[in-house]
Protein backbone atom coordinates (compact mmCIF):
# COMPACT_ATOMS: atom_id res chain seq x y z
CA UNK A 1 0.00 0.00 0.00
CA UNK A 2 1.15 3.55 -0.67
CA UNK A 3 1.99 5.85 2.21
CA UNK A 4 -0.47 8.74 2.50
CA UNK A 5 0.75 12.18 3.61
CA UNK A 6 -0.99 14.32 6.21
CA UNK A 7 -2.78 17.60 5.50
CA UNK A 8 -1.49 21.08 6.21
CA UNK A 9 -1.28 22.29 9.78
CA UNK A 10 -3.73 24.89 11.00
CA UNK A 11 -2.32 28.43 10.99
CA UNK A 12 -0.49 29.27 14.20
CA UNK A 13 -0.28 25.63 15.35
CA UNK A 14 2.62 23.19 15.07
CA UNK A 15 1.17 19.72 14.53
CA UNK A 16 2.83 16.65 16.03
CA UNK A 17 4.28 14.21 13.53
CA UNK A 18 2.73 10.73 13.59
CA UNK A 19 3.79 7.84 11.37
CA UNK A 20 0.85 5.43 11.57
CA UNK A 21 0.64 1.83 10.38
CA UNK A 22 -2.99 0.71 9.94
CA UNK A 23 -3.95 -2.98 9.72
CA UNK A 24 -7.36 -2.60 8.06
CA UNK A 25 -9.23 -3.98 5.00
CA UNK A 26 -11.55 -0.97 4.81
CA UNK A 27 -10.00 2.09 3.22
CA UNK A 28 -12.97 4.15 4.42
CA UNK A 29 -12.50 3.12 8.06
CA UNK A 30 -8.79 3.83 7.83
CA UNK A 31 -9.46 7.32 6.46
CA UNK A 32 -11.96 8.04 9.25
CA UNK A 33 -9.33 7.25 11.90
CA UNK A 34 -6.70 9.34 10.14
CA UNK A 35 -9.07 12.33 9.90
CA UNK A 36 -9.89 12.09 13.61
CA UNK A 37 -6.20 12.09 14.51
CA UNK A 38 -5.55 15.09 12.24
CA UNK A 39 -8.34 16.94 14.01
CA UNK A 40 -6.66 15.90 17.28
CA UNK A 41 -3.47 17.78 16.32
CA UNK A 42 -1.41 15.18 14.47
CA UNK A 43 0.33 15.52 11.14
CA UNK A 44 -0.29 11.95 9.99
CA UNK A 45 1.69 9.89 7.52
CA UNK A 46 0.13 6.43 7.23
CA UNK A 47 0.17 3.14 5.40
CA UNK A 48 -2.65 0.59 5.30
CA UNK A 49 -1.86 -3.14 5.13
CA UNK A 50 -4.17 -6.19 5.00
CA UNK A 51 -1.81 -9.17 5.40
CA UNK A 52 0.94 -10.49 7.64
CA UNK A 53 3.52 -10.25 4.85
CA UNK A 54 2.65 -6.65 4.00
CA UNK A 55 2.81 -5.72 7.68
CA UNK A 56 6.17 -7.48 8.08
CA UNK A 57 7.64 -5.61 5.09
CA UNK A 58 6.34 -2.29 6.37
CA UNK A 59 7.89 -2.84 9.80
CA UNK A 60 11.24 -3.82 8.27
CA UNK A 61 11.53 -0.98 5.76
CA UNK A 62 10.05 2.05 7.51
CA UNK A 63 9.83 3.75 10.89
CA UNK A 64 6.48 3.89 12.70
CA UNK A 65 5.18 5.50 15.84
CA UNK A 66 1.99 3.49 16.40
CA UNK A 67 -0.18 0.67 14.99
CA UNK A 68 -3.99 0.66 14.70
CA UNK A 69 -5.39 -2.81 13.88
CA UNK A 70 -8.90 -4.05 13.06
CA UNK A 71 -9.63 -7.32 14.82
CA UNK A 72 -11.08 -9.21 11.86
CA UNK A 73 -9.72 -9.03 8.31
CA UNK A 74 -10.56 -11.56 5.59
CA UNK A 75 -7.11 -13.22 5.84
CA UNK A 76 -5.65 -11.63 8.98
CA UNK A 77 -6.69 -11.03 12.60
CA UNK A 78 -5.39 -8.72 15.33
CA UNK A 79 -3.68 -11.44 17.46
CA UNK A 80 -1.68 -12.50 14.39
CA UNK A 81 -0.75 -8.86 13.73
CA UNK A 82 0.34 -8.53 17.34
CA UNK A 83 2.59 -11.57 16.90
CA UNK A 84 4.16 -10.04 13.77
CA UNK A 85 4.96 -6.95 15.84
CA UNK A 86 6.51 -9.07 18.62
CA UNK A 87 8.58 -11.00 16.09
CA UNK A 88 9.98 -7.71 14.75
CA UNK A 89 11.44 -6.83 18.16
CA UNK A 90 9.96 -3.31 17.99
CA UNK A 91 8.23 -1.66 20.92
CA UNK A 92 5.29 0.18 19.27
CA UNK A 93 1.90 1.02 20.79
CA UNK A 94 -0.63 -1.47 19.39
CA UNK A 95 -4.27 -0.39 19.56
CA UNK A 96 -7.16 -2.60 18.40
CA UNK A 97 -10.02 -0.76 16.66
CA UNK A 98 -12.92 -3.10 15.96
CA UNK A 99 -16.56 -2.92 15.00
CA UNK A 100 -17.78 -5.62 17.31
CA UNK A 101 -15.65 -7.78 19.59
CA UNK A 102 -16.66 -8.92 23.00
CA UNK A 103 -15.06 -7.71 26.19
CA UNK A 104 -13.54 -11.13 26.84
CA UNK A 105 -11.72 -11.04 23.48
CA UNK A 106 -10.54 -7.50 24.14
CA UNK A 107 -9.17 -8.50 27.56
CA UNK A 108 -7.39 -11.50 26.03
CA UNK A 109 -5.76 -9.22 23.46
CA UNK A 110 -4.62 -6.84 26.20
CA UNK A 111 -3.07 -9.75 28.08
CA UNK A 112 -1.33 -10.81 24.87
CA UNK A 113 0.31 -7.41 24.57
CA UNK A 114 -2.15 -4.98 22.98
CA UNK A 115 -2.09 -1.59 24.67
CA UNK A 116 -5.76 -0.59 24.25
CA UNK A 117 -8.92 -1.33 22.27
CA UNK A 118 -11.61 0.98 20.87
CA UNK A 119 -14.92 0.43 19.13
CA UNK A 120 -15.32 1.82 15.62
CA UNK A 121 -18.66 3.26 16.53
CA UNK A 122 -17.19 5.19 19.47
CA UNK A 123 -13.90 6.80 18.37
CA UNK A 124 -14.13 10.03 20.35
CA UNK A 125 -11.30 8.81 22.59
CA UNK A 126 -9.01 7.75 19.73
CA UNK A 127 -6.81 10.86 19.86
CA UNK A 128 -6.49 10.82 23.70
CA UNK A 129 -5.65 7.09 23.59
CA UNK A 130 -2.98 7.74 20.99
CA UNK A 131 -1.61 10.60 23.09
CA UNK A 132 -1.38 8.37 26.14
CA UNK A 133 0.22 5.44 24.38
CA UNK A 134 2.80 7.61 22.64
CA UNK A 135 3.78 9.06 26.01
CA UNK A 136 4.02 5.58 27.50
CA UNK A 137 6.11 4.44 24.55
CA UNK A 138 8.44 7.41 25.05
CA UNK A 139 8.75 6.54 28.75
CA UNK A 140 9.59 2.93 27.92
CA UNK A 141 12.21 4.08 25.41
CA UNK A 142 13.72 6.39 28.02
CA UNK A 143 13.82 3.57 30.55
CA UNK A 144 15.46 1.28 28.02
CA UNK A 145 18.14 3.89 27.33
CA UNK A 146 18.73 4.39 31.04
CA UNK A 147 18.96 0.64 31.59
CA UNK A 148 21.29 0.33 28.62
CA UNK A 149 23.50 3.08 30.04
CA UNK A 150 23.57 1.32 33.43
CA UNK A 151 24.46 -1.99 31.80
CA UNK A 152 27.18 -0.37 29.73
CA UNK A 153 28.53 1.34 32.84
CA UNK A 154 28.47 -1.95 34.73
CA UNK A 155 30.24 -3.62 31.83
CA UNK A 156 32.93 -0.93 31.78
CA UNK A 157 33.50 -1.31 35.51
CA UNK A 158 33.49 -5.08 35.24
CA UNK A 159 36.07 -4.89 32.48
CA UNK A 160 38.08 -2.49 34.63
CA UNK A 161 38.09 -4.89 37.57
CA UNK A 162 38.69 -7.96 35.46
CA UNK A 163 41.55 -6.50 33.42
CA UNK A 164 43.20 -4.52 36.22
CA UNK A 165 46.71 -5.94 36.87
CA UNK A 166 46.36 -5.12 40.60
CA UNK A 167 44.46 -7.39 42.96
CA UNK A 168 41.18 -5.61 43.76
CA UNK A 169 39.27 -6.55 46.92
CA UNK A 170 35.91 -5.36 48.23
CA UNK A 171 35.68 -5.77 52.02
CA UNK A 172 33.32 -4.96 54.85
CA UNK A 173 34.32 -3.07 57.99
CA UNK A 174 35.52 -6.28 59.59
CA UNK A 175 37.94 -7.01 56.79
CA UNK A 176 35.87 -9.85 55.27
CA UNK A 177 36.31 -10.10 51.50
CA UNK A 178 33.10 -9.88 49.42
CA UNK A 179 34.63 -9.53 45.95
CA UNK A 180 37.99 -10.34 44.37
CA UNK A 181 39.05 -9.75 40.78
CA UNK A 182 40.97 -12.26 38.59
CA UNK A 183 44.33 -10.55 39.31
CA UNK A 184 44.18 -12.02 42.84
CA UNK A 185 45.29 -15.26 41.20
CA UNK A 186 48.28 -13.56 39.59
CA UNK A 187 49.34 -11.68 42.73
CA UNK A 188 48.56 -14.17 45.49
CA UNK A 189 48.01 -17.50 43.75
CA UNK A 190 44.38 -17.80 44.95
CA UNK A 191 41.39 -18.11 42.65
CA UNK A 192 38.98 -15.24 43.44
CA UNK A 193 36.35 -17.60 44.87
CA UNK A 194 38.91 -18.99 47.32
CA UNK A 195 39.30 -15.67 49.16
CA UNK A 196 35.67 -14.50 49.06
CA UNK A 197 34.23 -14.86 52.55
CA UNK A 198 37.65 -14.91 54.19
CA UNK A 199 39.37 -12.14 56.11
CA UNK A 200 42.04 -9.95 54.61
CA UNK A 201 44.52 -11.59 56.97
CA UNK A 202 44.66 -14.68 54.72
CA UNK A 203 46.77 -12.62 52.32
CA UNK A 204 49.21 -11.39 54.97
CA UNK A 205 52.12 -13.00 56.85
CA UNK A 206 51.38 -14.07 60.42
CA UNK A 207 53.33 -11.18 61.94
CA UNK A 208 51.19 -8.62 60.09
CA UNK A 209 47.74 -10.17 60.38
CA UNK A 210 46.50 -8.00 63.24
CA UNK A 211 47.58 -4.73 61.66
CA UNK A 212 44.93 -4.24 58.93
CA UNK A 213 42.00 -5.11 61.23
CA UNK A 214 43.39 -2.89 63.98
CA UNK A 215 43.66 -0.12 61.41
CA UNK A 216 40.01 -0.53 60.44
CA UNK A 217 38.97 -0.52 64.07
CA UNK A 218 40.91 2.68 64.77
CA UNK A 219 39.33 4.24 61.71
CA UNK A 220 35.80 3.34 62.82
CA UNK A 221 36.26 4.28 66.49
CA UNK A 222 37.74 7.64 65.58
CA UNK A 223 34.64 8.53 63.57
CA UNK A 224 36.65 9.31 60.45
CA UNK A 225 34.24 9.80 57.55
CA UNK A 226 36.66 9.03 54.75
CA UNK A 227 39.48 6.51 54.48
CA UNK A 228 42.16 7.29 51.94
CA UNK A 229 45.38 5.29 52.27
CA UNK A 230 47.66 5.45 49.24
CA UNK A 231 50.78 3.52 48.35
CA UNK A 232 51.46 1.82 51.68
CA UNK A 233 54.25 -0.73 51.29
CA UNK A 234 54.08 -3.96 53.29
CA UNK A 235 54.43 -7.72 52.81
CA UNK A 236 51.89 -10.13 51.32
CA UNK A 237 51.61 -13.90 51.61
CA UNK A 238 51.02 -16.05 48.53
CA UNK A 239 49.05 -19.30 48.63
CA UNK A 240 52.29 -21.30 48.40
CA UNK A 241 53.61 -19.62 51.57
CA UNK A 242 56.11 -17.27 49.93
CA UNK A 243 56.20 -13.63 50.97
CA UNK A 244 56.13 -10.85 48.41
CA UNK A 245 56.49 -7.08 48.75
CA UNK A 246 53.18 -5.35 48.03
CA UNK A 247 51.86 -1.81 47.76
CA UNK A 248 48.36 -1.31 49.15
CA UNK A 249 45.87 1.50 48.62
CA UNK A 250 42.51 1.61 50.47
CA UNK A 251 39.45 3.79 50.05
CA UNK A 252 35.89 3.48 51.28
CA UNK A 253 32.45 3.74 49.72
CA UNK A 254 28.80 3.16 50.54
CA UNK A 255 27.27 0.24 48.64
CA UNK A 256 23.57 -0.51 49.04
CA UNK A 257 23.59 1.45 52.29
CA UNK A 258 26.57 -0.42 53.73
CA UNK A 259 30.08 0.93 54.24
CA UNK A 260 32.65 -1.00 52.27
CA UNK A 261 36.41 -0.82 51.71
CA UNK A 262 38.09 -1.21 48.33
CA UNK A 263 41.70 -2.34 48.36
CA UNK A 264 44.08 -2.20 45.41
CA UNK A 265 47.09 -4.44 46.01
CA UNK A 266 50.10 -4.44 43.69
CA UNK A 267 52.97 -6.92 43.61
CA UNK A 268 56.09 -4.72 43.66
CA UNK A 269 58.65 -7.52 43.53
CA UNK A 270 60.11 -6.29 40.24
CA UNK A 271 60.15 -2.68 41.41
CA UNK A 272 62.01 -3.61 44.58
CA UNK A 273 64.51 -5.64 42.57
CA UNK A 274 65.08 -2.69 40.27
CA UNK A 275 65.52 -0.37 43.26
CA UNK A 276 68.11 -2.72 44.75
CA UNK A 277 69.96 -2.96 41.46
CA UNK A 278 69.89 0.81 41.08
CA UNK A 279 71.23 1.23 44.61
CA UNK A 280 73.97 -1.31 43.94
CA UNK A 281 74.84 0.37 40.65
CA UNK A 282 74.97 3.76 42.29
CA UNK A 283 77.32 2.38 44.90
CA UNK A 284 79.45 0.86 42.15
CA UNK A 285 79.59 4.18 40.34
CA UNK A 286 80.50 5.97 43.56
CA UNK A 287 83.38 3.55 44.13
CA UNK A 288 84.43 3.78 40.49
CA UNK A 289 84.40 7.57 40.58
CA UNK A 290 86.48 7.56 43.75
CA UNK A 291 89.02 5.19 42.18
CA UNK A 292 89.15 7.26 39.03
CA UNK A 293 89.60 10.58 40.79
CA UNK A 294 92.38 9.25 43.02
CA UNK A 295 94.39 8.14 39.99
CA UNK A 296 94.44 11.47 38.19
CA UNK A 297 97.51 13.66 38.75
CA UNK A 298 96.94 16.37 41.32
CA UNK A 299 98.88 18.95 39.32
CA UNK A 300 100.76 19.33 36.05
CA UNK A 301 104.56 18.84 36.09
CA UNK A 302 106.89 21.75 35.69
CA UNK A 303 109.00 21.05 32.60
CA UNK A 304 111.40 23.60 31.12
CA UNK A 305 110.09 25.04 27.84
CA UNK A 306 106.57 23.68 28.24
CA UNK A 307 103.31 24.93 29.76
CA UNK A 308 101.30 21.77 30.47
CA UNK A 309 97.77 21.34 31.78
CA UNK A 310 95.27 18.51 31.80
CA UNK A 311 91.91 17.70 33.32
CA UNK A 312 89.21 15.05 33.24
CA UNK A 313 85.57 15.92 33.83
CA UNK A 314 83.71 12.69 34.56
CA UNK A 315 80.21 11.99 33.34
CA UNK A 316 77.47 11.21 35.85
CA UNK A 317 77.82 7.49 35.16
CA UNK A 318 81.60 7.49 35.48
CA UNK A 319 83.48 6.30 32.44
CA UNK A 320 87.01 5.11 31.99
CA UNK A 321 88.92 8.20 30.85
CA UNK A 322 92.49 8.43 32.06
CA UNK A 323 95.31 10.95 31.80
CA UNK A 324 98.67 11.00 33.52
CA UNK A 325 102.21 12.39 33.53
CA UNK A 326 105.10 9.95 34.00
CA UNK A 327 108.73 10.69 34.82
CA UNK A 328 110.91 8.85 32.30
CA UNK A 329 114.61 8.15 31.89
CA UNK A 330 117.02 11.01 31.11
CA UNK A 331 114.70 13.69 32.55
CA UNK A 332 112.10 13.13 29.92
CA UNK A 333 108.34 13.34 30.57
CA UNK A 334 105.70 10.83 29.59
CA UNK A 335 102.25 12.18 28.73
CA UNK A 336 99.28 9.79 28.63
CA UNK A 337 95.65 10.12 27.56
CA UNK A 338 93.52 6.96 27.58
CA UNK A 339 89.97 5.65 27.53
CA UNK A 340 88.81 2.33 28.97
CA UNK A 341 85.61 0.93 27.41
CA UNK A 342 82.50 0.79 29.57
CA UNK A 343 81.36 2.39 32.80
CA UNK A 344 81.49 1.49 36.45
CA UNK A 345 83.87 -0.37 38.74
CA UNK A 346 85.24 -2.73 36.08
CA UNK A 347 86.63 -0.01 33.79
CA UNK A 348 87.88 1.96 36.80
CA UNK A 349 89.87 -1.05 38.02
CA UNK A 350 91.21 -1.71 34.52
CA UNK A 351 92.29 1.92 34.33
CA UNK A 352 94.09 1.54 37.67
CA UNK A 353 95.81 -1.62 36.44
CA UNK A 354 96.89 0.08 33.19
CA UNK A 355 98.23 3.07 35.10
CA UNK A 356 100.28 0.83 37.40
CA UNK A 357 101.88 -1.09 34.50
CA UNK A 358 102.74 2.08 32.60
CA UNK A 359 104.30 3.75 35.62
CA UNK A 360 106.53 0.76 36.28
CA UNK A 361 107.53 0.35 32.62
CA UNK A 362 108.09 4.08 31.97
CA UNK A 363 110.62 4.26 34.79
CA UNK A 364 112.76 1.53 33.18
CA UNK A 365 112.40 1.99 29.42
CA UNK A 366 112.45 4.94 27.10
CA UNK A 367 110.97 3.40 23.93
CA UNK A 368 107.27 4.31 23.98
CA UNK A 369 106.47 1.49 21.54
CA UNK A 370 108.17 -1.09 23.78
CA UNK A 371 106.33 0.24 26.82
CA UNK A 372 102.94 -0.22 25.11
CA UNK A 373 103.91 -3.65 23.76
CA UNK A 374 104.81 -4.95 27.21
CA UNK A 375 101.73 -3.37 28.84
CA UNK A 376 99.49 -4.88 26.17
CA UNK A 377 100.94 -8.36 26.71
CA UNK A 378 99.98 -8.23 30.38
CA UNK A 379 96.58 -6.55 29.94
CA UNK A 380 95.50 -8.97 27.20
CA UNK A 381 95.73 -11.81 29.73
CA UNK A 382 93.58 -9.97 32.29
CA UNK A 383 90.73 -8.49 30.23
CA UNK A 384 88.00 -10.26 28.29
CA UNK A 385 87.02 -9.64 24.70
CA UNK A 386 84.50 -6.99 25.78
CA UNK A 387 87.14 -4.71 27.31
CA UNK A 388 90.05 -2.78 25.82
CA UNK A 389 91.95 0.46 26.34
CA UNK A 390 92.67 3.15 23.77
CA UNK A 391 95.78 5.04 24.84
CA UNK A 392 98.17 7.74 23.61
CA UNK A 393 101.68 7.69 25.12
CA UNK A 394 103.97 10.58 24.25
CA UNK A 395 107.56 11.25 25.40
CA UNK A 396 108.54 14.90 25.70
CA UNK A 397 112.24 15.82 25.73
CA UNK A 398 112.75 19.33 27.18
CA UNK A 399 116.38 19.36 26.13
CA UNK A 400 115.66 18.86 22.42
CA UNK A 401 112.03 20.03 22.35
CA UNK A 402 110.95 16.86 20.62
CA UNK A 403 107.96 14.55 20.90
CA UNK A 404 107.91 10.82 20.22
CA UNK A 405 104.59 8.97 20.59
CA UNK A 406 102.74 5.70 20.02
CA UNK A 407 98.94 5.50 19.87
CA UNK A 408 97.08 2.30 20.74
CA UNK A 409 93.89 2.97 18.80
CA UNK A 410 93.31 6.34 20.45
CA UNK A 411 91.57 9.30 18.74
CA UNK A 412 93.98 11.56 16.92
CA UNK A 413 95.83 14.36 18.66
CA UNK A 414 96.96 17.59 16.98
CA UNK A 415 99.92 19.92 16.92
CA UNK A 416 99.00 23.50 15.97
CA UNK A 417 101.63 26.00 14.95
CA UNK A 418 101.88 29.58 16.17
CA UNK A 419 99.30 30.70 13.62
CA UNK A 420 96.81 28.09 14.82
CA UNK A 421 97.06 25.87 11.76
CA UNK A 422 97.36 22.10 12.09
CA UNK A 423 101.03 21.27 11.80
CA UNK A 424 100.86 17.54 12.56
CA UNK A 425 98.07 15.03 13.16
CA UNK A 426 99.00 12.46 15.78
CA UNK A 427 97.29 9.43 14.26
CA UNK A 428 96.77 5.94 15.63
CA UNK A 429 99.76 3.67 15.24
CA UNK A 430 98.18 0.32 16.20
CA UNK A 431 95.31 -1.51 17.92
CA UNK A 432 93.91 -0.68 21.39
CA UNK A 433 95.56 -2.36 24.36
CA UNK A 434 94.15 -5.69 25.48
CA UNK A 435 92.73 -6.84 22.17
CA UNK A 436 95.58 -9.11 20.98
CA UNK A 437 98.44 -10.24 23.24
CA UNK A 438 100.96 -10.43 20.38
CA UNK A 439 100.47 -6.88 19.04
CA UNK A 440 103.72 -4.98 18.53
CA UNK A 441 103.67 -1.22 19.02
CA UNK A 442 106.22 0.94 17.20
CA UNK A 443 106.70 4.66 17.84
CA UNK A 444 105.88 7.25 15.19
CA UNK A 445 108.83 9.31 13.86
CA UNK A 446 110.22 11.97 16.17
CA UNK A 447 108.53 15.38 15.90
CA UNK A 448 110.48 18.60 16.44
CA UNK A 449 108.41 21.17 18.31
CA UNK A 450 108.83 24.89 17.65
CA UNK A 451 108.24 27.87 19.88
CA UNK A 452 104.53 28.73 19.78
CA UNK A 453 103.43 25.19 18.91
CA UNK A 454 100.50 23.74 20.85
CA UNK A 455 99.90 20.01 21.38
CA UNK A 456 96.25 18.98 21.91
CA UNK A 457 95.44 15.50 23.24
CA UNK A 458 91.82 14.41 23.80
CA UNK A 459 89.46 11.56 24.47
CA UNK A 460 86.29 11.46 22.37
CA UNK A 461 84.11 13.13 25.01
CA UNK A 462 84.52 16.68 23.68
CA UNK A 463 84.00 15.99 19.98
CA UNK A 464 81.03 13.70 20.65
CA UNK A 465 79.19 16.07 23.00
CA UNK A 466 75.64 16.34 21.58
CA UNK A 467 73.50 19.45 21.33
CA UNK A 468 69.77 19.21 22.14
CA UNK A 469 69.04 18.79 18.41
CA UNK A 470 71.48 15.87 18.14
CA UNK A 471 74.33 17.70 16.39
CA UNK A 472 77.83 16.90 17.70
CA UNK A 473 80.39 19.42 18.92
CA UNK A 474 82.89 18.02 16.45
CA UNK A 475 86.55 18.65 15.61
CA UNK A 476 86.10 22.05 13.93
CA UNK A 477 84.50 23.60 17.02
CA UNK A 478 87.14 21.98 19.22
CA UNK A 479 89.99 23.50 17.22
CA UNK A 480 88.22 26.84 17.03
CA UNK A 481 88.03 27.01 20.84
CA UNK A 482 91.76 26.26 21.07
CA UNK A 483 92.64 28.89 18.46
CA UNK A 484 90.52 31.59 20.09
CA UNK A 485 92.16 30.95 23.49
CA UNK A 486 95.68 30.03 22.39
CA UNK A 487 97.18 33.17 23.91
CA UNK A 488 95.98 32.06 27.35
CA UNK A 489 97.76 29.60 29.70
CA UNK A 490 97.31 25.89 28.98
CA UNK A 491 95.04 25.45 32.02
CA UNK A 492 92.63 28.11 30.79
CA UNK A 493 92.47 26.49 27.35
CA UNK A 494 91.50 23.16 28.93
CA UNK A 495 88.80 24.85 31.00
CA UNK A 496 87.52 26.73 27.93
CA UNK A 497 87.17 23.46 25.99
CA UNK A 498 85.03 21.98 28.75
CA UNK A 499 82.92 25.12 29.21
CA UNK A 500 82.22 25.45 25.48
CA UNK A 501 81.25 21.78 25.18
CA UNK A 502 78.84 22.02 28.12
CA UNK A 503 77.28 25.20 26.76
CA UNK A 504 76.85 23.48 23.38
CA UNK A 505 74.96 20.68 25.17
CA UNK A 506 72.80 23.29 26.91
CA UNK A 507 74.15 21.83 30.15
CA UNK A 508 72.21 18.59 29.72
CA UNK A 509 73.47 15.63 31.79
CA UNK A 510 76.93 14.69 30.59
CA UNK A 511 76.91 11.30 28.83
CA UNK A 512 80.67 10.72 28.60
CA UNK A 513 83.85 11.79 30.32
CA UNK A 514 85.62 14.83 28.88
CA UNK A 515 89.41 14.70 29.11
CA UNK A 516 92.05 16.93 27.54
CA UNK A 517 95.76 17.75 27.82
CA UNK A 518 97.20 20.94 26.35
CA UNK A 519 100.96 21.40 25.96
CA UNK A 520 102.20 24.85 24.91
CA UNK A 521 105.79 25.13 23.68
CA UNK A 522 107.35 28.27 25.15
Amino acid sequence: MAVAEGGAAAPGHMKRSLRLLIVEDSEFDAQVMVNLLRKGGYDVVFERVESAEAMRVALQTQTWHLILADYNLPAFIAPAALQVLKDSGLDLPFLIVSGGIGEDIAVACMKAGAHDYLMKGNLHRLAPAVDRELREAANRASQREAKKAVLESELRYRLLWETCPDAVLLMDTGGQIHFANPAVKEVFGYAPEEVIGQGLSVLLPERLRAAPLAGFERYLSAGVTKLNLRGVETAGLRKDGTEIPIEVSFSDLVLQGERRFVGFIRDITERKRAERELSENQEQFRVAREIQQRLFPKSAPASPGFDIAGASFPAEATGGDYFDYLPMLHHRLGVIVGDVTGHGVGPALLMAETRAYLRVLAGRREDVGEILTRANGILAEDVGAERFVTLFLGRLDPATRTLVYASAGHPAGYILDAAGDIKTTLKRTSLPLGMRPDTQYAPAPQIILGRGDLVLLLTDGIEETPAPDGALFGLDRTLQVVRSHRAQPAQEIVQALYAEARAFADHAPQIDDITAIVIKVC
